[in-house]
């Protein structure tokens, strides 16, 4: 009797195992986390690395596990990041302060981050690894020649700012950079692509410097190692940065994807399979419902939205200037008053100079927190005060607001010039804070050029809107970005 020999089982193809590292900021973790998703619904695995103190903080104010609960190729680890009590608000009141916990996290989390992945995954998926690290996490590029797994650099700031940051070299060697005098509208000529835009008070906050040894400065120049990388991940579309991106291209940036806005990204793809995407946060409800309660009995495109983000930090002085200005600008407005905002205070809840108080006449919603994209999509909302993070202005941009920018540091300084000078969308209102300026601009926003400001930002949240369609740029590049994980 002859044996027939058994055919081998053909072989399964290896799911790639993605290890993205996100760096302790707040907002670097959603984006981070919206990417996450978006790379599981491709059904790839991923393990998210952020820090412990980072980890807890995102357990204590929002649903991530309820929102990764269903991939069964996510899992979390962390880091340590060398310090007792991580982000503090002595770290976030000082450049020096948030500079010590840069470089903590760089000395502590090298040998841990090293371990996960070298041992990650299991022998199913240890063969096809790949890191996504935050372009602040300079220490991920360490370990990921030292290993020899690919690595892919994620830029959570705007691509103007990605390249700005790129560019230091050019401005040292042209001599734009330690400033020279106190000029800080002198042009800056060595940014290729924006040489007849940017003025000193443009560049990025950390390089706004007179000396090169500057500590924050120093770490940016340490952070630049993210583009010894040949792969860029940008959270940014073509129809908004195409100019930048383009110019990113043509230089040592190679491979850029410009995978953005993700949030609408993943909106998209997550109601093709049926799913709402939530943005609750745990604990703060019933600041939500009051907020979006009072925007219901507001009219159409009559509320400024007002919010400068988790690290801004002001003196009671700026905060009582903004309380002025905006109460003598008239218009109506919802402030999501971080209770951490003022430097060396914890601001109440609903604690307001008593005479602005009596003057507002119902004028004003005070909250600790708001759920922004909600706030934003509401028909009330026609204008948002923002310290011009990234991810603040993707979200205004998708949801058609325009914007008043008032930079706090970093990439927001450039952001807010773009807004202000190329896209159109809004005003700048950098290095200033006077009650006189913050009524005009208030003013010129909601009234003398609203129907202007509206129009052009409903052009771009289209824009927004297309690119992240099936067929749209951000969609393509998205895939292009996935198919060059697989081969890599």
């Amino acid at each position: 009797m002859d044996h027939q020999a058994t055919p081998p089982k053909p072989s399964l193809p290896l799911h790639p195992h993605i290890i993205i590292i996100a760096y302790p900021f707040p907002s670097h973790i959603h984006s981070m986390l919206n990417l996450a998703q978006l790379l599981c619904l491709s059904h790839l695995k991923v393990t998210f690395i952020t820090t412990v103190h980072a980890r807890n903080n995102l357990l204590c104010f929002s649903d991530v596990i309820s929102r990764f609960r269903c991939y069964s190729g996510f899992r979390f680890e962390t880091i340590p990041d060398g310090l007792p009590h991580g982000l503090t608000d002595d770290h976030r009141s000082s450049g020096v302060g948030i500079v010590q916990l840069l470089h903590s996290l760089s000395a502590t989390a090298k040998p841990f981050l090293k371990e996960i992945v070298v041992t990650s995954g299991g022998e199913d998926s240890a063969p096809q690894r790949c890191i996504i690290a935050d372009g602040f996490a300079n220490f991920a590029v360490d370990v990921a020649e030292e290993v020899g797994v690919p690595i892919i650099s994620f830029h959570p700031v705007s691509a103007a700012a990605t390249w700005a940051y790129f560019s230091i070299p050019s401005l040292i060697q042209a001599g734009e950079l330690p400033f020279n005098g106190k000029d800080m509208d002198e042009p800056i000529l060595s940014v290729k692509g924006m040489e007849k835009l940017l003025r000193r008070r443009d560049l990025p906050g950390n390089c706004r410097v007179d000396d090169l040894e500057d500590p924050f400065f120093k770490f940016m120049m340490e952070f630049r190692k993210c583009f010894r990388t040949k792969h860029h991940i940008i959270n940014s579309f073509q129809e908004l940065e195409g100019s930048t991106l383009d110019q990113m291209r043509i230089g040592d940036m190679l491979n850029v994807y410009a995978i953005g806005p993700l949030h609408e990204l993943l909106r998209n793809k997550l109601g093709s399979c049926n799913v709402t995407l939530t943005t609750s946060s745990n604990g703060l409800h019933e600041d939500g419902k009051k907020c979006m309660d009072w925007l219901d009995r507001q009219p159409p495109n009559s509320v400024l939205y007002v919010c400068f983000g988790t690290l801004t930090l002001v003196s009671e002085e700026t905060l009582a200037e903004f309380w002025h200005g905006l109460m003598n600008s008239g218009q109506r407005f919802l402030w999501a008053l971080n209770p951490r905002l003022v430097l060396n205070k914890k601001v109440e809840r609903g604690e307001v100079p008593t005479e602005i108080l009596n003057g507002l006449e119902g004028r004003c919603c005070v909250v600790e927190w708001a759920p922004q994209q909600e706030v934003l999509a509401h028909s009330a909302v026609g204008g948002f005060l923002t310290h011009c993070g990234w991810n603040s202005i993707m979200e205004s941009i998708v949801a058609g607001v325009p914007m008043i920018g008032w930079p706090f540091y970093a990439d927001q300084q450039v952001n807010s010039r773009f807004l202000g000078e190329v896209w159109k969308i809004g005003l700048d209102m950098k290095d200033t804070c006077d009650r006189h300026i913050i009524e005009k601009m208030v003013r010129d926003l909601m009234e003398v050029r609203k129907d202007e400001f509206l129009q052009r930002a409903k052009q771009f949240a289209n824009s927004a809107k297309e690119c992240a369609k099936e067929g749209g740029s951000s969609i393509s590049s998205l895939e292009n970005l996935i198919e060059d994980i697989k081969r890599m």
